[in-house]
C-alpha cells in the first residue's frame, strides 16, 4: 500500500495547474461571463432554456433547449452583441446550437 502524498489539491487548483484543463476552465469562465452580460437582454420566461456554450476564436455559442427560443434569441442577436460591446466582452459572432436536454 501506497502512503498517501502529504500534498492534496482541489480540483480547481489541479486544472489550473494543467495547461489544456486551464485553457478549458478560462473557456468556460469567458463564456459564462459574456451569458451574464446578457442576461437581462433575454426574456425572463426563456432564461431557463439557454446555456452558455463553447467560446473559440471569437465565436460564441449559446445552447438552447427548443426551437422557439431559438427563434426569438435569433431576433435579439443584435442587441445581445451590443451588450457585450459595451460590456468589453465582444465577439465575433454569435451562434444559436439547439440540443435536446438529457
Amino acid at each position: 500500500m501506497r502512503p498517501r502524498s502529504q500534498h492534496q489539491f482541489s480540483l480547481l487548483q489541479a486544472s489550473e495547474n494543467h495547461p489544456g484543463l486551464a485553457k478549458l476552465l478560462t473557456q468556460h469562465r469567458d463564456s459564462s461571463a459574456r451569458l451574464k452580460a446578457i442576461q437581462p437582454l433575454i426574456p425572463a420566461a426563456l432564461r431557463p432554456f439557454v446555456k452558455s456554450g463553447p467560446l473559440e476564436d471569437g465565436a460564441w455559442c449559446l445552447m438552447l433547449t427548443n426551437n422557439t427560443t431559438a427563434a426569438k434569441l435569433r431576433q435579439l442577436l443584435p442587441a445581445f452583441e451590443a451588450q457585450l460591446r459595451v460590456s468589453g466582452l465582444e465577439v465575433s459572432s454569435i451562434r444559436l446550437k439547439v440540443s435536446r436536454p438529457q
